[in-house]
């Protein structure tokens, strides 16, 4: 077994019995893909809702990209479409003020959009931990599809 490391705006996947991780999700979503029959997940660490208006950009860091390119790698890696499942974490509204209106809301929209997203792609999310205003790191055991999530203050679950 290996833990995989996802940085931030990335995406990474593996197989049984490995786990995947990122760290510091704060605005950020975290976004796991499993299929329990084939033993294979996939994570991604994702910074932005959206790459519209954005012209040279890395993929990974926005969920529209990024969960495209991540589900058309995990079904090329063996996974089976209708066996895949989803779960999200982060989306912490991380930025307080006044006037900071819809600007600062990035986690919120992270959130919404990639569960939109997910929506579109016909994945199940079947469990999802977002918003507040506290950060999160996340491991997806690709044995069991558990998503543990840590928290400083608010202690681990699973879900």
């Amino acid at each position: 077994m290996a833990t995989v490391l996802v940085g931030m705006a990335d995406w990474k996947i593996s197989r049984s019995p490995d786990i995947l991780t990122t760290l510091g999700l704060g605005s950020c979503v975290g976004v796991t893909l499993w299929d329990k029959s084939r033993g294979i997940g996939g994570l991604a660490h994702i910074m932005l809702p959206s790459s519209e208006g954005y012209t040279q950009h890395n993929r990974m860091k926005f969920a529209d990209t990024a969960l495209k390119d991540m589900l058309e790698t995990i079904l090329r890696t063996g996974a089976s479409r209708a066996n895949l499942v989803a779960k999200i974490a982060g989306g912490a509204h991380m930025f307080s003020g006044s006037g900071a209106g819809n600007v600062l809301k990035v986690g919120e929209r992270n959130a919404e959009n990639c569960k939109r997203i997910l929506g579109e792609m016909k994945i199940p999310l079947l469990a999802n931990d977002t918003g507040g205003t506290h950060g999160r790191t996340i491991e997806l055991n690709i044995v069991n599809g558990q998503l543990k999530i840590k928290t400083v203050g608010f202690g681990e679950k699973f879900i």
